[in-house]
């Protein structure tokens, strides 16, 4: 349910109700009693992940993780071969 902001014209008064969407809106102000009540329009709250599944690091395995790390590069590697110093490692290019 959401939480709607309410403020009375008369008073000044303003307060939070936590209120479901289809109930009706307050009109009577708890404190000085008129009817000058208003809903305000809020933000909100957002949209909330919860869970795992949400980040790029959640899908990769371990294991992969572990492999790249501990590969030394080749020979080719070290005079700007395929995957050298001077590769940007996307495969654009080939390598």
């Amino acid at each position: 349910m959401p939480t709607y902001q309410y403020e009375c014209d008369a008073c000044g008064h303003g307060f939070e109700v936590l209120q479901s969407m289809v109930d009706k809106k307050f009109k009577k102000c708890p404190k000085c009693g008129k009817l000058k009540l208003h809903r305000l329009i809020g933000a909100g709250s957002g949209i909330i992940f919860k869970g795992t599944g949400f980040y790029e690091t959640d899908y990769k395995r371990k294991d992969a993780l572990k492999e790249t790390s501990s590969a030394k590069p080749t020979s080719s590697a070290k005079a700007g071969g395929p995957g050298g110093a001077n590769c940007c490692g996307g495969g654009a290019c080939g390598r």
